[in-house]
């Protein structure tokens, strides 16, 4: 994220989504599914099905940022919980999500090197 953004909430949406949607498909759904201010000083984070790729969407001043990863290996540890389109976590958690831990096992992805692309 962009050093400086004053992030206040992560809400990390439970269910994936079709990733070719971009700024403007997730902002109208965080606005109109999630009944959330796109503009707040919030992440939005989504994930696709396979649960190896990740988005996170937020408003920096002026514009819509959003940033991607993809994991070449491994999972995404995801919340999904019955009832509930969001969960909410702290900053710090969502780094460690990013690192690979499973909140509910306190295990990260392995680490890979490569040498080359193909």
């Amino acid at each position: 994220m962009h050093p400086g953004c004053p992030i206040e909430q992560v809400y990390l949406y439970t269910e994936p989504i079709d990733f070719r949607k971009a700024i403007d498909g997730l902002s109208v759904l965080v606005e109109q599914e999630l009944g959330l201010s796109p503009f707040a000083s919030a992440l939005y984070v989504f994930t696709n099905r396979q649960r190896n790729k990740i988005k996170a969407l937020y408003w920096h001043r002026n514009g819509f940022c959003l940033w991607q990863k993809r994991l070449e290996r491994d999972k995404f540890a995801w919340p999904g919980e019955a009832n509930a389109l969001t969960q909410t976590c702290s900053l710090q958690e969502f780094g460690w999500l990013l690192e690979g831990f499973d909140l509910s096992k306190n295990k990260p992805h392995k680490t890979l090197i490569f040498e080359a692309v193909s």
